[in-house]
């Protein structure tokens, strides 16, 4: 099942299949360790449309809500 990173639940585990952005953004989330094919985690999400914590590798980042709708993640359910 294909979702947005703000639909994982914490502690779910995927993978990145797609980012849509510009280049800008692609390249900020890229310099995160976000990039399709990447394992990603989902750590916490914050109250109403607030960051969403993940886990890359070894590494824990936030990225904001309007980012991570924009992040396409499989998820097995």
């Amino acid at each position: 099942m294909i979702i947005d990173l703000t639909q994982m639940q914490p502690g779910e585990i995927g993978a990145i299949v797609e980012i849509h952005g510009g280049q800008g953004m692609i390249k900020r989330l890229q310099s995160m360790g976000i990039r399709p094919g990447k394992k990603i985690a989902k750590v916490s999400s914050h109250f109403w449309r607030g960051p969403q914590t993940v886990e890359i590798g070894n590494m824990q980042v936030t990225v904001g809500f309007g980012m991570a709708k924009r992040i396409l993640v499989e998820v097995k359910r």
